[in-house]
């Protein structure tokens, strides 16, 4: 696929029902470091709350992505997205993105945590990829940043909005409370 071709990918909201498509669970524990992760049990668990929206990315059947995002009143976070390796360069990723952003950007903004380009890493030239390929497509630096586990992270967003680091503790909190009350 190449950008010019208007494959048409299908979006397949997973639930607890469905949530072991070929390669899904593959893809979600391999394109995020461990210390990234929650059990792949209770990330699935969390889409009894309709506010998480779990989806697998389909062509011809056959998984090429997976998206998570958490919709909220005043802000939209994209908190997963990955890519099928041999599906990566093919414009898949493009175009997931594109239909993320006419979704989830229309009335609040759209943001992202990713790996800071600034810190050193052995996956430096990733970041800096993953970060001009976010820029590109309309996200933009907040130049709020948080560390979790040794790991820096910048966060991005789409639109006119700031977003400051009081907005990501309330983020994180709202997390929290959903995470929780699977324990409840």
């Amino acid at each position: 696929m190449t950008h010019s071709d208007k494959t048409t990918l299908t979006p397949l909201r997973i639930s607890r029902d469905n949530c072991h498509i070929n390669g899904l669970r593959e893809l979600y524990e391999s394109a995020f470091p461990p210390e990234e992760q929650i059990p792949y049990d209770e990330l699935v668990a969390l889409t009894d709350y309709d506010e998480f929206e779990y989806v697998a990315w389909l062509h011809d059947e056959n998984l090429v992505g997976m998206t998570i995002v958490l919709r909220l009143p005043e802000v939209n976070w994209f908190w997963y997205f990955a890519v099928v390796e041999a599906c990566r360069g093919k414009g898949y990723g493009q175009q997931i993105l594109t239909t993320i952003k006419s979704i989830y950007s229309v009335t609040v903004p759209l943001i992202l945590d990713m790996e800071s380009p600034a810190q050193a890493s052995p996956n430096h030239e990733q970041r800096l990829r993953r970060r001009a390929f976010y820029l590109r497509n309309g996200f933009r630096d907040t130049d709020t940043l948080k560390s979790y586990d040794g790991v820096d992270y910048t966060i991005m967003i789409t639109g006119d909005g700031t977003f400051i680091q009081a907005d990501y503790d309330r983020l994180i909190q709202q997390l929290r409370h959903y995470w929780n009350g699977l324990r409840d």
